[in-house]
């Protein structure tokens, strides 16, 4: 994948210029940078952070090309992102739920680009997590198009809910990010026993992928985990004032204090 191929990105900073970074990285599908906007971004840069959020390819206000969304080409673009000349130094990444598979992902391949990676309601790129992946977004894809799907959404689980699958519907419908998340290129287990980037995950308690914790507490050398009560997988948007201090815990002095093994 050359540069020429990378689609435009809407990118939006805050923060103050020339101070360290934290680059906020968003979920699939009916995410958008928005959920860090309304969030946890204005206290990261009240904190003195420079501020990343972009829309992911596909999404929110960024192109949307028809083929081209194998987990590789998401950590690429966010590589061409880190390329631009107002990033300096190692950055600190955030990721939610994919982001954070995203992030994983860029910190294996560019490990030396990080300072630390925090993911929420995350796992690292497995053959099982593509297969799972896949199955999602195509079944969400076949549920809309049947008319009665949209307006059941907006029964059961409010108005903001449906317009965000509303706003996923052209990329379920009109991509192949389904077939091509099943075609990702997926690291050798091995390989995340040699990262030596500190990273912190964070599950809702009521999550499925709570029990998640305690294989990248194994899997990776320096790794920490935390819960939180009471939540399930939209823990950012939740209960983003638990969330929020957490990150600034862990991008200001958090990260370097390396994980006991056991």
């Amino acid at each position: 994948m050359t540069a020429a191929c990378l689609p435009h990105l809407n990118v939006e900073r805050i923060g103050p210029a020339g101070r360290e970074t934290v680059v906020l990285v968003h979920g699939i599908a009916t995410d958008n940078l928005t959920s860090y906007y309304f969030t946890v971004a204005p206290a990261l840069a009240a904190a003195g952070y420079s501020v990343m959020m972009y829309d992911q390819r596909g999404h929110g206000r960024s192109e949307r090309p028809p083929t081209g969304y194998r987990l590789e080409h998401f950590t690429q673009d966010l590589a061409a992102l880190l390329d631009r000349p107002d990033i300096t130094g190692p950055v600190h990444l955030v990721g939610n739920s994919f982001g954070g598979t995203v992030a994983l992902d860029f910190a294996l391949c560019h490990p030396d680009r990080i300072a630390s990676v925090l993911v929420v309601e995350s796992e690292p790129p497995t053959d099982a997590w593509a297969a799972k992946m896949s199955g999602l977004l195509a079944g969400s894809a076949h549920r809309l198009r049947d008319e009665r799907t949209l307006p059941w959404i907006e029964r059961t689980y409010g108005r903001h809910e449906a317009r965000l699958v509303r706003w996923a519907t052209p990329l379920l419908h009109g991509t192949t990010i389904a077939e091509d998340i099943a075609a990702s290129r997926i690291p050798a287990e091995e390989r995340w026993r040699d990262l030596e980037v500190p990273v912190c995950a964070v599950y809702g308690e009521y999550s499925d992928l709570a029990a998640m914790a305690p294989r990248l507490e194994r899997l990776l050398p320096d790794c920490r985990t935390r819960q939180v009560a009471g939540h399930g997988h939209s823990v950012l948007v939740g209960t983003p004032h638990t969330v929020g201090p957490l990150m600034l815990d862990w991008v200001g002095t958090g990260h370097r204090a390396k994980a006991a093994r056991t």
